[in-house]
C-alpha cells in the first residue's frame, strides 16, 4: 500500500496494522494525541464464560493507545500498559475506544484509554509509550530492546 501525503502517522500505521484491521477494528478518528476506534465482539472473541475474552479488549485498547502516541511522527512503541476490566462485554457489542495522551516528556508518553459499550465504561487502560531512535525494522530483525509495536 502506497502511503499518501495526507495520512497522518497514525493512520498509516494503521492502514499497516493487519492484526487490528482483520479483528474489524475501524479508525475513526485521528488527531494530535488523540483517537477514536471501534470494534464489534464476534462470536470468535468470547471465552468459555460467555464474555468477550480480555485480551480483545485489551487489543482494542492498545490499538487506540498506539494510534494516540504516533500521531506526532517518530515511531512509538508500548513500554507497558496496565488495564481495568470494568464491566463484561458480550457477542454483538459495539465497543468504543477514545484515547487521550496525557503527556510527553523526552522520548516518553502516557496515554489514557477509556472503552465503552455506549455510555457504559467496559474498561480503563493505561499506556507508558517510548518514541525509538529509529523505525523498528520490517524483516523481523531484532530490535534495541524496546517494546514492540
Amino acid at each position: 500500500m502506497v502511503a499518501e501525503a495526507t495520512e497522518t502517522p497514525a493512520e498509516r500505521m494503521f492502514a499497516a496494522d493487519e492484526a487490528s484491521r482483520g479483528l474489524g477494528i475501524a479508525l475513526l478518528k485521528q488527531g494530535e494525541g488523540t483517537a477514536v476506534l471501534r470494534m464489534t465482539v464476534t462470536s470468535s472473541m468470547v471465552n468459555g464464560h460467555g464474555i468477550a475474552h480480555g485480551g480483545y479488549v485489551f487489543l482494542l485498547a492498545d490499538t487506540a493507545f498506539a494510534c494516540a502516541c504516533n500521531s506526532h511522527g517518530p515511531v512509538t512503541v508500548a513500554a507497558g500498559a496496565d488495564i481495568v476490566f470494568t464491566a463484561p462485554a458480550h457477542e454483538g457489542d459495539v465497543l468504543v475506544a477514545r484515547a487521550e495522551e496525557r503527556t510527553r516528556y523526552g522520548r516518553s508518553g502516557v496515554c489514557d484509554v477509556t472503552v465503552r459499550r455506549g455510555d457504559e465504561v467496559i474498561a480503563e487502560f493505561r499506556g507508558r509509550s517510548r518514541a525509538v531512535r529509529a523505525a523498528a525494522p520490517r524483516d523481523g530483525a531484532e530490535t534495541t530492546g524496546e517494546g514492540a509495536r
